[in-house]
């Protein structure tokens, strides 16, 4: 899952980033309204963290240009602004949820995690992803196949969990690029292909059923069939 934060207190940005890819999210930061609106109705993001106070345009701002041009991704509001008018301000706006500066990242966390399964593609009270006999489990991050525990690497992890999120259809090398990796990224020319080549190893190696397919020319798909 990939999220921008907007944010204008530097440390705050970078902390947040941090704790977000520790949860194996792929994070673009932005400390400015302007740029932050344009890089939300440019993503693909499936969440926005977005402050309130912002340079060049406010969250407010940001919000309604987003949801003026049509933008639905979801957005969780952050902001040092108390009081129920802000809020009532916000969820008028169009925002998903709302955040009180000072706050617990575990509480951040779990509202993320309640807001992509409400919205995403996927909603699931287990919060399990299931494809035949493989069973991807995001809160605890597991993956098996059949009783068989299988360990990921983090790039790994992603890249089933979109998959599997999009299970049936093709995802194209750049759509994985764009939701998985950050522009400050090391991507060489062969990342996508190499990840996806350790998967097959991982996921279906001793298996009849294969689940993860190459598409010639379009990308990679999981699926029974």
């Amino acid at each position: 899952m990939k999220i921008l934060v907007v944010e204008d207190e530097h440390d705050l940005g970078l902390l947040l980033k941090e704790v977000l890819e520790n949860n194996n999210y792929a994070v673009e930061l932005s400390a400015d309204g302007e740029e932050g609106l344009y890089m939300a109705l440019n993503g693909p993001f499936d969440l926005v963290v977005l402050d309130v106070l912002l340079p060049g345009l406010s969250g407010w701002e940001v919000l309604e240009g987003m949801r003026r041009k049509g933008c639905a991704t979801p957005v969780l509001m952050l902001t040092a602004l108390d009081g129920v008018d802000n809020k009532i301000r916000g969820f008028n706006l169009g925002a998903d949820d709302y955040l009180s500066k000072p706050f617990d990242m575990r509480e951040l966390l779990a509202r993320i995690q309640s807001l992509l399964r409400r919205t995403g593609p996927v909603a699931s009270s287990t919060n399990e992803l299931v494809c035949g006999d493989l069973v991807l489990n995001m809160s605890d991050k597991s993956v098996y196949r059949g009783s068989t525990k299988i360990e990921l690497r983090k790039k790994e992890y992603q890249i089933l969990e979109y998959l599997m999120i999009n299970r049936g259809r093709v995802i194209s090398k750049s759509e994985l690029e764009d939701h998985i990796w950050n522009e400050e990224d090391e991507l060489w020319s062969d990342v996508i292909r190499s990840h996806i080549k350790n998967l097959r190893k991982k996921i279906d190696g001793g298996y009849r059923k294969k689940l993860i397919k190459t598409v010639r020319g379009m990308g990679y798909e999981i699926s029974e069939e």
